[in-house]
């Protein structure tokens, strides 16, 4: 087990990067961070777009390593910017894909299935900045599947691979 951080939290109601870049982040609220996500089993996060929907429950969570942010594109991007709802600091999850993990806020711990990488979109060009779509290739989070029902807190967790990931192929 080592030692991280969850840094940040996004719960989204609402999916605001769809149609073209060009036109700009769909309307929500300002702010969709929170200090508090409660996790239910194959299902996601209570409240946000992707929980209990059949199409995304392999990757109804995804979680990102603070690390591998382009701050030198934007230096206060975070889970606004990405659209991601996890954001851990100390653990390169994106290493990991293909692992089972357990992350614990203190509250139980809650174990997820690191099914593949979440590829950068356009969007991420405008949303962080110029060049952030390159810049997060192979470094723009894992998507999960969530094995428990728990919670997630912003601040000191205890994060443990549980099964290492299958060995990369070589192309």
């Amino acid at each position: 087990m080592i030692d991280v951080e969850v840094v940040q939290l996004l719960v989204s109601p609402a999916h605001r990067l769809a149609g073209r870049p060009s036109e700009g982040p769909a309307p929500g609220p300002d702010d969709e961070r929170v200090t508090r996500a409660e996790v239910r089993a194959r299902l996601g996060l209570v409240g946000d777009r992707y929980f209990a929907q059949a199409a995304h429950r392999d990757a109804s969570v995804t979680m990102m390593s603070v690390e591998n942010l382009p701050t030198d594109i934007d230096p206060a991007v975070g889970l606004r910017e990405t659209r991601r709802n996890v954001l851990v600091r100390g653990v390169d999850v994106d290493a990991l894909v293909g692992a089972t993990v357990s992350l614990d806020c203190g509250e139980g711990r809650v174990r997820f299935s690191l099914n593949r990488p979440a590829r950068p979109c356009a969007w991420m060009n405008v949303t962080v900045g110029p060049g952030a779509q390159k810049a997060l290739r192979d470094k723009g989070g894992v998507r999960c599947t969530p094995l428990d029902d728990g919670v997630l807190l912003v601040g000191p967790a205890r994060f443990e691979v549980l099964s290492e990931p299958a060995p990369r192929r070589r192309a």
